[in-house]
């Protein structure tokens, strides 16, 4: 789905992307200082956009905005995972079905298909933040 205002997500996807290969880092915000999975979403979207988003990938899930079925995401959506209706994980779609995530200890902040076996399996929704 093409999304709301294509410049911003743009923005946000060339972001992300450019950050893929940052160290996971557990409360990492910073490119400098590695990632978690909502310290990515909070920085990209405040680099690029000044958006001030909640920190934790929960809080994300509960914050404003439409949720999205997995059909019409669209560029910059958040997209969330985790089991037992509790969300545990979120990335940043970019497209083709694909998203941009910070993903575990001793990782790097990387590309995956949503349609992967660990994704698919605890893909709990998506939210768009821009309209």
């Amino acid at each position: 789905m093409t999304p709301a205002d294509p410049a911003s997500a743009n923005a946000v996807l060339m972001r992300a992307i450019s950050l893929v290969g940052t160290p996971y880092r557990y409360g990492g915000n910073t490119p400098e200082g590695g990632f978690d999975c909502s310290g990515l979403v909070n920085y990209v979207f405040s680099d690029m956009l000044d958006v001030r988003l909640p920190r934790t990938s929960r809080a994300l899930a509960d914050y404003q905005g439409p949720k999205v079925p997995p059909r019409q995401l669209a560029t910059a959506d958040l997209v969330f995972f985790g089991s037992g209706g509790n969300v545990t994980h979120v990335g940043i779609y970019v497209g083709e079905g694909r998203f941009v995530h910070a993903p575990s200890t001793g990782g790097t902040v990387r590309l995956d298909h949503l349609d992967g076996h660990y994704w698919r399996d605890h893909y709990s929704g998506a939210k768009r933040i821009l309209r």
